[in-house]
């Protein structure tokens, strides 16, 4: 599976800024994997950037699948891109590994599972109150989780955002209206239900294995982002007992994936059916 890497971002800039000072033309942008099919470079982790990217030599390029390049904008930028890996090393330590890719998939995945079921587990022990909903963003989850050895750049690059956790209550009735919202337009990443929605309305609607009651308070995990409007979402709105924790949700899901590979597991999780659209 293929990692998705601010290194390659910063290539793609730095090589259009050079070919746009060398004449006046418009920019044609193209996206390629990681994955060795140009010209054999790969993301790197901290002791593998020659075999990963090449070398630069008197201002020749020396690509990872033997091409060499003596002109053109690829010397320059590859002299960038090798330059930044020494600062990056301390983020491209191993911290786990998955034996299979956990894309990114709509409206469940993998990886959008583990994520939100994590921040229920971490909001539940911070706040020392029953959790019954997680509730976080697929905008917030930025890249899969990649086959094989899990770097700290990828849960950084996973989680850029500054986003912490949450405790609150919701009835019955506005948690309904927010899972409405949602049937309408699109869901977020749900956890503690299961939901069937067809021709953008609501089918049925349970929380853990009974159907949600109006009147019940119920315990939602979230993070500070979709409190006040974040993806449209306000659940601060009628909100009772709200505790804001000052913890990271890239440290709780970097904290879960250390512990795991202490114990010696694989970082591996399911789709379980909890969001379907027919």
């Amino acid at each position: 599976m293929v990692k998705a890497k601010i290194g390659i971002v910063t290539f793609l800039l730095v090589a259009a800024a050079v070919s746009a000072a060398a004449g006046d033309f418009r920019l044609q942008w193209s996206k390629h994997a990681i994955d060795g099919s140009r010209t054999g470079c790969v993301s790197a982790s901290a002791d593998n950037i020659a075999e990963a990217i090449g070398e630069v030599r008197d201002s020749v390029y020396f690509a990872p699948d033997g091409r060499i390049f003596k002109g053109g904008t690829a010397p320059s930028v590859a002299a960038i891109v090798l330059a930044a890996q020494p600062v990056m090393k301390d983020v491209k330590q191993v911290v786990g590994y998955s034996p299979e890719a956990m894309p990114r998939e709509y409206p469940e995945s993998g990886i959008s599972n583990l994520f939100v079921d994590v921040i229920m587990e971490s909001v539940e022990e911070l706040s020392d109150e029953d959790v019954d909903v997680g509730i976080t963003n697929f905008g917030g989850l930025r890249i899969d989780m990649p086959e094989g050895d899990i770097l700290l750049d990828d849960i950084l690059s996973m989680f850029p955002f500054r986003n912490t956790l949450v405790y609150l209550e919701l009835s019955g009735h506005d948690l309904m209206e927010i899972f409405s919202g949602m049937a309408r337009t699109e869901f977020q990443i749900l956890g503690g239900v299961r939901i069937v929605a067809e021709n953008g309305a609501l089918k049925s609607v349970m929380i853990g294995d009974e159907p949600v009651e109006e009147d019940e308070m119920y315990g939602v995990a979230t993070i500070s982002f979709l409190l006040n409007g974040g993806d449209n979402l306000y659940l601060a709105r009628n909100a009772e007992n709200m505790k804001i924790f000052q913890v990271d949700i890239k440290d709780v899901m970097l904290e879960y994936v250390e512990e795991e590979t202490r114990e010696g597991r694989p970082i591996t999780y399911h789709k379980d059916g909890r969001v379907v659209i027919l």
